[in-house]
């Protein structure tokens, strides 16, 4: 990073922060990270700050839950009366609204990129573009729910929010060349509207290769499987597929088995919990034949997401 780089850990560090936040009236570059694909919850493991002329804050949320409760309440005080720059917003709002953390003014540079033409539009490419700089990426899938966080993970974290402010200024000068500020501004605004999509009525439905199976029985020994596996992971604070993935339960119902046996000897049956939990799978299967499930919902003709036209649609996602 270009910048001193603050960890806000403790009380001190924290007090730190707020005193700068409060002498501070730029827009803010935010971003978070986060366990995916290690824990169930989506919740902020590190909030980065950084200010457009000052250091940047790794605000750490499990060290502060503890040496100081109610630092969030603080720091939401002194920020969400401000501007933020995010990177692919609606990825970190979520888990910022969870901690009461808002801004009436969001600038997304992804959202802004793809309005001003640009083709690739994550950090990494944009920075590299833009500013002829070079993002590590080794620690973008790493478990930032371990304490302590290696410094080669603040590092990186750092350097996600260093570059937001030079990044916007570049960005913003290339809407304003095609007359387009007006337009991002507009879609800015419409981030504030912004909510998670809901959870589906019947969430096991959306496993892979699912839609294809039509039998009552493998359909019902699925859903059983993948609500075992849910209940286990929410209670565990695991992500469901360092269970069993998908896979494995397409796997199991692709011939139900008639016993816990049967189940253990297939070998497509895999994951870390696959066989120390082999019980609960197959109660869950056993137990399938009196499960209720809904009718399988009718095709709706909604527009696929446009991040698959390219192999999907080709002509489309030239159009595009």
């Amino acid at each position: 990073p270009r910048r001193p780089v603050v960890q806000v850990v403790d009380q001190e560090s924290l007090d730190e922060m707020l005193e700068a936040l409060k002498q501070n009236t730029d827009t803010l570059a935010v971003d978070t990270e986060r366990a995916s694909g290690f824990r169930y919850s989506q919740r902020a493991y590190l909030v980065q700050i950084g200010l457009a002329e000052g250091s940047i804050y790794l605000v750490d949320p499990v060290a502060l839950d503890e040496a100081s409760p109610g630092w969030n309440k603080l720091v939401a005080t002194e920020i969400n009366s401000k501007s933020w720059l995010l990177h692919a917003a609606t990825q970190d709002i979520p888990c910022l609204t969870e901690l009461g953390f808002s801004s009436e003014t969001i600038i997304d540079t992804e959202l802004a990129a793809r309005l001003a033409g640009y083709e690739k539009v994550g950090l990494g490419s944009m920075v590299t573009e833009l500013l002829d700089l070079e993002l590590a990426k080794e620690h973008s899938a790493s478990d930032w729910s371990i304490r302590p966080l290696h410094p080669s993970l603040l590092n990186y974290a750092a350097l996600d929010v260093d570059v937001l402010h030079d990044l916007w200024a570049e960005i913003e000068k290339s809407l304003e060349s095609q007359s387009k500020t007006q337009w991002a501004n507009e879609e800015f605004a419409a981030l504030q509207n912004f909510k998670p999509k809901p959870v589906a009525q019947e969430p096991w439905r959306n496993l892979p290769g699912l839609s294809r199976v039509k039998d009552q029985v493998k359909l019902k020994a699925a859903a059983a499987l993948w609500l075992a596996r849910d209940e286990i992971a929410s209670e565990s604070d695991i992500a469901p597929g360092r269970l069993i993935p998908d896979r494995s339960i397409m796997a199991a119902i692709d011939k139900v088995p008639r016993s816990k046996h049967e189940l253990s000897q297939n070998k497509l049956f895999q994951g870390r919990a696959s066989r120390s939990m082999l019980s609960v799978w197959w109660e869950a299967v056993e137990g399938s034949k009196n499960l209720e499930i809904l009718p399988a919902p009718e095709h709706t003709g909604a527009i696929p997401n446009h991040k698959s036209w390219e192999k999907r649609f080709p002509e489309a996602h030239v159009r595009l």
